[in-house]
């Protein structure tokens, strides 16, 4: 059996909030923010991936933390601006050697 991408969208919404620990409404909300992205089906139907719930996990944290919604975005988009940069310095430092 074949080892499935973190990126491969699997879980149905009631199942993500189950494992995530949060109501349905709540990922609809952070969806309509746009702090989740989630695939959809053919016919609309929300399917999230591993990596969907890894950064579920990081906004509920970051609201724990107290940071409102506006905040989290934020934060959110630093982090993927930093990951790119990171991976783009990582694919220069491979180029060059």
């Amino acid at each position: 059996m074949s080892e499935r991408d973190s990126a491969t969208p699997v879980y149905g919404i009631a199942v993500a909030a189950q494992l995530a620990g949060v109501p349905e409404a709540t990922l609809r909300l952070f969806e309509s923010k746009g702090l989740l992205t989630p695939s959809r089906t053919e016919g609309g139907t929300r399917r999230y991936s591993e990596d969907d719930l890894d950064r579920l996990k990081r906004v509920t944290d970051l609201r724990d933390d107290g940071v409102n919604i506006a905040g989290i975005a934020r934060v959110l988009d630093l982090e993927d601006d930093n990951r790119t940069l990171r991976d783009q310095l990582g694919d220069h430092r491979g180029g060059a050697a």
